[in-house]
């Protein structure tokens, strides 16, 4: 098989007193999501995806949260970590495609730097990575304003064994 696809879903609750970093972007809010790391949802289900798609399990797995090492960790180190153990077993993201779904704040002004950076961290082309955001229309935590939550796909195609060198799981 020369593809695989990962689907990865992340939610955290909206707490005073933290930064709001979504995508690897601080966006200003008064209001920032509560967790281990700095609970960025929208990298978290990227790692999900895509270590679901290389058959590597999930995020809590790799970096658990009573780990003291990742207490504060920005989630770009995750992204990169995951990305990397995909590569180590012979697999490079082809494409992302995110979904956030936020009540408040609106994110479309920050969607083009969260794409630059997730791109970044992933070594692809801000072409390979698509972002949407949407509201959850007044309904359920979201549309209380009590969370966010993301929603990833991601695409892994396999790399020429040139470039992924001896794998042992081919």
């Amino acid at each position: 098989m020369n593809f695989r696809v990962g689907i990865g879903h992340d939610v955290h609750r909206l707490v005073l007193g933290r930064k709001l970093i979504l995508g690897g972007v601080e966006v200003p809010h008064s209001h920032g999501l509560d967790g281990h790391s700095d609970a960025d949802v929208v990298l978290h289900a990227i790692c999900d995806a895509i270590l679901g798609a290389a058959g590597l399990g999930d995020i809590g797995e790799h970096f658990p949260n009573t780990d003291p090492q990742y207490k504060g960790a920005s989630s770009s180190l995750f992204l990169e970590l995951s990305n990397k153990k995909a590569h180590d077993v012979g697999w490079v993201v082809g494409n992302v495609d995110v979904v956030i779904l936020a009540e408040s704040p609106k994110l479309q002004e920050f969607k083009p730097k969260m794409k630059y950076h997730i791109a970044r961290e992933l070594s692809i082309d801000q072409s390979q990575v698509n972002i949407k955001a949407g509201t959850n229309e007044g309904l359920g935590y979201i549309g209380a304003k009590e969370g966010i939550a993301a929603y990833a796909v991601v695409l892994l195609t396999r790399l020429p064994l040139s470039a992924a060198g001896t794998l042992s799981n081919l």
